[in-house]
């Protein structure tokens, strides 16, 4: 990997902002110093009422003409799966970030439900809610190593913590995804574009640091105490095992790296 800068930037759409943005400065200042990140909420998202001082405070609105500045964009996941696609306030911002981001060729990372509305609205992949939450640690089979699972082997562990899956027949049907690892109980951790190679897609939400299950669960029961829910599987909610952390380490310097290679490729060709 080179040594030039690169310029990530992220779209924040979970609960825990802090944290989140907290994890992601831990994973890539372990990978590269010379990476540099922005964060951003969807200015559509609080049209009609003020931005939290908190949201304020650690990030920007998002601004499309900014985007072609960017290397990289990363677009996280949102506990909204389980409304429709439509009912969501800053959608059509949404689509545009991805038309702004396939127009100036930027890598894209989606994760959980960033990956479902982006297959939704670039390759019209339905969403189909799940009889119960994937919610725990699992072991995962590689059907394809992509550029991203390289240096990881089939057997990895990754966190998984959504109530919603992508149709897995519009995908296969579809020749320009490509499925390229699934968990032990056949649900999805990441596809790939063919048609556009900048894409990639993961269903885990492999930036969780060991607590992060943990805080997920003890915050929906705050949330709904009236409501019985779902444990996370192969996770001590009391003593949390970060199992996937040399996997999160190498997947997130996969991406890195092919950022790095298109950003090298971009320079060339300009020049």
């Amino acid at each position: 990997m080179s040594n030039q800068q690169l310029k990530i930037g992220i779209l924040n759409l979970m609960h825990d902002k802090k944290d989140t943005q907290n994890r992601y400065h831990k994973i890539f200042s372990s990978i590269n110093q010379n990476i540099t990140l922005q964060f951003f909420y969807p200015k559509m998202h609080y049209l009609n009422r003020p931005v939290p001082k908190r949201v304020a405070k650690i990030s920007n609105p998002l601004d499309l003409k900014q985007i072609k500045n960017f290397d990289g964009f990363i677009i996280t996941g949102a506990p909204i799966e389980q409304l429709d696609f439509n009912d969501i306030t800053y959608i059509d911002e949404f689509q545009h970030l991805i038309q702004e981001l396939e127009k100036n060729h930027i890598q894209q990372l989606f994760f959980c439900w960033g990956a479902m509305a982006a297959l939704n609205y670039c390759y019209g992949i339905h969403k189909t809610m799940l009889n119960e939450k994937i919610f725990g640690i699992y072991p995962h089979h590689i059907l394809h190593h992509s550029d991203l699972l390289q240096g990881i082997d089939s057997g990895f562990l990754a966190p998984h913590a959504r109530y919603a899956e992508m149709n897995h027949e519009e995908i296969l049907q579809d020749s320009r995804l490509q499925i390229d690892a699934i968990t032990n109980t056949g649900d999805l951790f990441s596809i790939s574009s063919i048609k556009s190679p900048e894409q990639d897609f993961i269903f885990s939400h492999l930036e969780y640091d060991k607590e992060a299950l943990a805080n997920e669960y003890h915050r929906e029961i705050a949330a709904h105490p009236e409501k019985a829910f779902k444990k996370p599987e192969n996770y001590s909610l009391s003593n949390p095992v970060f199992n996937w952390k040399k996997t999160q380490r190498q997947f997130f310097t996969n991406w890195i790296k092919k950022v790095d290679e298109a950003k090298k490729l971009k320079l060339t060709l300009a020049s």
